[in-house]
């Protein structure tokens, strides 16, 4: 098992999945890998558990399961552990968030009853929506980090865990522009002593991560490691970082239907999108300042498909308009409504619309796990810093500065399965198909 040489650390012993928030997400994401543990469910939506992956030429037969190809933890090695500012169990916040039917969570109810949360890294100023108990207090920022360290380092001691992971899955924070403290590790460290308001909570969480030589993965579209002070210290600590934002509803739409616009060269004049959303990541999203940081991240993706400096007359002056609307009756059952206008062949104007009824937590739990495993393999393989491998996850993935982010979600596939070949080292695929043609 190497990368080029370099040896992939086998899966021993327990991974610690650490979560930061334990609601609807978090608590579906647990429930489910409890029933499958159980043998009372299947991984649905899970690409560790259920994709596969070829190898080699397509007359070759070899599709093996992804989880049988690499060395992924085994789901019976995994333990839970969460951080949240309500102090409710996994089991009582399950019932609460209201997406799983009662009855799968009280056959769940002694599992989810011992996931209680540690107190968690709270500012109101960052989420003003909600109002917790269950929350840290300090002297400064750097205090708050280093209890986070010391709550990993307990957990690990406690549940015998060998490797931890942290995925943040908590709610969105205000939207928040790079500044002068965010540019070295030094200013960072500085203004976290200094209590400095332009630290979020999802950064002391990713700082204390890092230090602790934990590999993180943000599921919100909240800045957190994406400034260079917390990626040049991952990449001094050899730790994978990787985000932002779940790709789950409107947004997984968007890159299974605008990549195929683009290949039949079919233009767009206006993609015009709206939600309705019940739950609590709902509510947030109803305050202004927290939803710029969500529709920042809706808005690229569209663009960054279409390239409409590359087809100008395809793409070039198209409306691209996102709305959120918090409608507590729907729960977590989000629908997410797009009405697509699109013209053709000398210009004839067609349109095409989408009504997705879909479970927000439903999609984001399988993503949850993917990226709690293969961020786990991306560390013993020695992998560091951005994970852009796993942009297939995300709805503004990470990259390296000055590189544009695939979102087109087929491509984001084919990236993810050719690393998972290169790491193994197994040849790539490029999709020829030439060679079954020559004699």
């Amino acid at each position: 098992m190497a990368v080029k040489g370099v040896e992939i650390a086998p899966a021993n012993g327990k991974l610690g999945i650490l979560l930061v928030g334990l609601g609807a997400v978090s608590t579906t994401f647990v429930a489910g890998v409890e029933a499958v543990r159980k043998g009372t469910a299947k991984p649905f939506g899970s690409l560790t558990q259920m994709g596969t992956i070829r190898l080699g030429k397509r007359t070759d037969n070899r599709s093996p399961l992804i989880k049988d190809f690499v060395p992924l933890a085994n789901l019976d090695d995994v333990v839970f552990g969460a951080w949240d500012i309500f102090s409710d169990s996994a089991y009582e916040a399950a019932l609460h968030a209201g997406v799983l039917e009662k009855a799968l969570v009280e056959d769940l109810r002694e599992q989810l009853d011992s996931l209680k949360p540690m107190s968690a890294v709270f500012s109101h100023n960052y989420v003003k929506r909600l109002n917790g108990t269950n929350i840290k207090e300090g002297k400064n920022k750097m205090e708050l980090a280093e209890q986070l360290m010391a709550d990993m380092a307990n957990f690990k001691e406690e549940k015998g865990c060998d490797r931890l992971v942290i995925v943040w899955a908590a709610s969105t924070e205000i939207f928040l522009e790079p500044s002068e403290i965010h540019q070295t590790v030094e200013a960072f460290e500085k203004a976290m002593y200094d209590n400095d308001e332009r630290i979020a909570p999802s950064m002391i969480y990713a700082y204390a991560a890092i230090k602790a030589g934990v590999p993180f993965a943000n599921g919100a579209p909240n800045l957190t490691v994406d400034i260079p002070a917390l990626l040049q210290l991952a990449e001094q600590n050899g730790v994978p970082i990787c985000g932002k934002d779940f790709k789950t509803g409107q947004t997984l739409m968007k890159t299974i239907i605008a990549p195929g616009l683009k290949a039949r060269m079919l233009g767009l004049d206006g993609w015009y999108s709206t939600n309705i959303l019940g739950n609590r990541d709902g509510e947030v999203l109803d305050d202004p300042e927290n939803f710029k940081t969500k529709e920042e991240s809706k808005l690229s993706v569209l663009e960054t498909i279409l390239q409409p400096d590359v087809h100008p007359d395809l793409y070039g002056n198209f409306s691209h308009v996102v709305r959120i609307n918090y409608y507590p009756p729907r729960g977590d059952n989000k629908e997410g409504w797009d009405a697509i206008d699109i013209f053709g062949w000398l210009g004839y104007k067609m349109q095409i619309k989408v009504d997705f009824l879909c479970r927000d937590s439903i999609l984001a739990a399988p993503l949850v796990l993917d990226l709690a495993l293969f961020m786990d393999l991306a560390q013993r393989a020695g992998m560091k810093g951005i994970q852009e491998w796993l942009s297939f996850y995300f709805k503004a993935p990470q990259t390296a500065d000055g590189l544009y982010p695939e979102h087109d979600i087929f491509i984001q596939l084919k990236k993810l399965k050719n690393t998972l070949r290169y790491l193994m080292d197994e040849e790539l695929i490029t999709h020829l198909g030439l060679e079954y043609y020559e004699e």
